[in-house]
């Protein structure tokens, strides 16, 4: 999402104590948690793995210098300056610690929250996990008043009732394999108590980098350190993480900077950097000319979305392709842009001259009626440039070989995920997915954007950007046509597919941002992110 957001059930954060605890667990029990999912920090985020966060880690503790409990002391109190403007300091505390680094960040965390007059308890498990220096020292440092008992194998019942907020600090991103034995009961037990969740880092049990089996904490919001996680963006993790924020405790950037990683995400000042600056003397012929096929018969609408959208991204002219009976309500509802009609009165069936156009979006409500097949090809045959895919054209395409092969180089594909599995094939989980997209993008030596909560987009190189804007409110029909009409008057004005893809993205995710925060999610249609997508482009641009 973009910036920090509250649900509407909730009360705007107040310094100290902020939400009523009350309010929160009533909005989860009625919304699910539906806050915002991003992080404030200004920094090209790079999303490591589990070892490159260890290197992180030491290679800060060496080179900025800091000695490592200090590191965790850093960390512990970000994780309590976002907690304390959001929980009263009336409401009751767990913290259930494991003795690794991460159950020393929940001592700490422990002790930092008593120190802010929080009524805490603190269980400590102690399994088969050898206790880390960190964690031993914030243990002989948690103050005497904070309640502390220690579970054990031996232990018969694990009560982690009468709390209010139960945090979860038993393992961090190190985990390599399912937690088992007292670990597997402690996360049961966990999962089993009616209290706001929180994670340190990440849940218990969840694998940062590859998919997860139970049992894992499933947590209302998970608060990750400097970085978020793989599984963050995966819907199979959700169900764990919740929303999740990232707060900043001073790793060093240079690290982050170089370290090689295929994943990012995507943030404000990324597209900011993307899109460029109009000069005195430009004009319409600077800014590309973009045709848009789409529409069929009772599908019209389709075509009115994409072009509408297409042009409030700046294109300089625009030419929309549609069925004979689709003329007269182009021409009335997108007054702007010229229109065409195609030799059939409901179908898209003979492209006509393609090539003066700078970029072509197709697909949008089109049908998959043979006679638009045998047009597609001729399309994509005779364009020989980068065209953007959606929707039918995805359809068609899926089902026909020889269309895959016509896919011209640097192409923008734009797949539901179940216009993906048509294209690419079934998968075990969402890791896999995520391998079979970047798969896909080198082999046809394009750009896979697989819409989502969080859409990635890959490229040729294999590299994928994650999205942090959009919101429930967008699962609305309509709102993958628009996204087709921002993109290919993206392309159209010599962005990059990649370029084009990305902000294109974004700034779509942001319009359903800004709409959602004047309308809400319910009322949320298609034609709300066109509105709002002027404002979209202002706030980049003010920023």
């Amino acid at each position: 999402m973009y910036g920090w957001k509250t649900n509407a059930s909730l009360r705007t954060p107040t310094p100290k104590h902020g939400f009523s605890i009350n309010l929160l667990l009533e909005s989860v029990r009625r919304h699910g948690t539906t806050l915002l999912r991003n992080c404030p920090i200004d920094l090209n985020m790079r999303i490591l793995n589990t070892t490159q966060i260890r290197e992180l880690d030491a290679y800060t503790i060496r080179n900025e210098p800091v000695a490592s409990i200090d590191l965790m002391e850093r960390a512990s109190r970000a994780f309590c300056d976002w907690f304390i403007v959001r929980v009263d300091a009336t409401k009751k505390v767990g913290i259930v610690c494991g003795t690794g680094n991460n159950g020393g960040d929940g001592l700490a965390i422990a002790r930092l929250l008593n120190d802010w007059g929080y009524q805490v308890k603190v269980w400590i498990v102690r399994g088969g996990v050898s206790e880390s220096a960190d964690f031993k020292t914030n243990e002989e440092r948690l103050p005497e008043n904070v309640d502390k008992e220690d579970v054990l194998e031996s232990t018969d019942r694990f009560n982690f009732t009468g709390r209010d907020v139960l945090i979860d600090a038993v393992f961090g991103s190190g985990l390599s394999r399912p937690p088992s034995d007292i670990y597997a009961r402690v996360i049961d037990a966990i999962n089993a108590v009616q209290a706001l969740k929180l994670a340190v880092d990440i849940p218990s049990g969840l694998m940062a980098d590859s998919h997860s089996t139970p049992p894992i904490v499933r947590a209302d919001y998970t608060i990750s350190f400097q970085l978020p996680k793989l599984a963050f963006m995966l819907p199979e993790c959700y169900a764990f993480t919740g929303d999740w924020r990232v707060v900043d405790i001073g790793l060093h950037k240079n690290f982050i900077r170089e370290a090689a990683t295929p994943y990012h995400y995507t943030k404000a000042k990324d597209v900011r950097k993307i899109l460029r600056p109009r000069s005195k003397f430009d004009h319409k012929g600077t800014f590309g000319h973009a045709l848009i096929i789409a529409g069929s018969y009772g599908k019209t609408g389709a075509a009115v979305l994409a072009s509408k959208a297409a042009l409030r991204t700046g294109v300089g002219l625009l030419t929309v392709h549609t069925p004979q009976k689709g003329y007269d309500i182009i021409q009335t509802s997108v007054p702007e842009a010229m229109a065409i009609v195609d030799e059939d009165p409901f179908l898209f069936t003979s492209p006509g001259d393609v090539k003066r156009y700078n970029a072509v979006g197709i697909g949008p409500g089109l049908g998959q009626d043979k006679r638009t097949a045998t047009a597609l090809a001729r399309t994509l045959g005779n364009f020989g440039k980068p065209v953007v895919l959606d929707a039918d054209a995805l359809n068609l395409i899926a089902g026909n070989d020889a269309l895959l092969q016509l896919v011209p180089e640097g192409s923008i594909l734009t797949p539901h995920p179940k216009e993906f599995e048509r294209l690419a094939g079934s998968w075990k989980n969402d890791f896999e997915r995520l391998e079979m997209q970047r798969q896909l993008a080198v082999s046809l030596r394009s750009v896979i954007v697989l819409k989502g909560a969080h859409t990635s987009i890959a490229n040729k190189d294999g590299q994928v950007y994650f999205n942090s804007t959009g919101n429930p409110g967008m699962a609305t029909g309509g709102t993958g046509d628009v996204l087709t009409g921002i993109v290919t008057g993206l392309l159209a004005q010599n962005y990059s597919p990649f370029e084009a893809a990305v902000a294109g993205v974004f700034l779509h995710g942001l319009a359903g941002d800004i709409a959602v925060s004047e309308i809400g999610m319910a009322s949320m249609i298609a034609s709300d992110l066109i509105t709002s997508f002027p404002r979209a482009y202002v706030s980049i641009a003010k920023k």
